[in-house]
């Protein structure tokens, strides 16, 4: 597994690899913890890759609990009804927020001209107040692989890679985020099941 601290955070990310696509777990996926699972692809490069499960939210924390941790008061309503998402297995105690672009501070990481990952307090301190990014979506932990890795495994059919776009990446209706971006390529889960191909 590769450490985040390989993203970069000077200029959006250019190059040729999956960056900013979404990944959607086949059915055939081995490994039960991301059975299912839609990760939205922050880096990908040469030296591996790194993104955030963005369709499986903590049914036990909210965003309002992590903020009473770090003791900041919420002023903006909208507060308790953001959810925080399993990210992934790495590093599982380490905060991420994906947003849209509109919100840049020192520390953000620009991913496209659309999306952008922060992983400050400075951010959880803005969305608490008001002022945060238009639309955003919280993880702990994240998903990453070491060179060559994440290309394997997509050769060896566990993942489809899919367009990301800002309605499907950030929004609520989570139970069916795997299906519709399976629907952005034209498949039918119920039949994804019973096929095997090559992404």
């Amino acid at each position: 597994m590769v450490k985040a601290a390989y993203l970069k955070t000077s200029g959006v990310q250019t190059s040729g690899y999956l960056t900013g696509h979404l990944l959607v777990a086949m059915p055939t996926m081995a490994d039960p913890r991301f059975h299912h699972t839609v990760i939205y692809v922050c880096a990908h490069s040469s030296e591996g890759a790194m993104g955030l499960i963005v369709n499986k939210p903590l049914n036990d924390l909210r965003f309002t609990d992590i903020l009473s941790q770090l003791k900041i008061v919420p002023r903006s309503n909208n507060c308790s009804q953001i959810n925080v998402h399993r990210g992934g297995p790495v590093e599982v105690q380490r905060g991420f927020v994906l947003h849209t672009s509109d919100y840049q501070k020192t520390g953000t990481v620009v991913v496209n001209e659309d999306i952008a990952l922060s992983a400050t307090t400075e951010i959880l301190k803005d969305i608490a107040e008001g002022y945060g990014p238009h639309r955003n979506l919280m993880a702990l932990g994240y998903s990453g692989w070491g060179p060559n890795q994440l290309d394997e495994e997509i050769k060896n059919n566990a993942w489809l890679c899919v367009p990301a776009d800002a309605g499907l990446l950030f929004s609520d209706g989570y139970d069916h985020k795997w299906d519709m971006a399976l629907s952005r390529l034209g498949i039918a889960a119920h039949r994804l099941s019973t096929q095997v191909g090559h992404a």
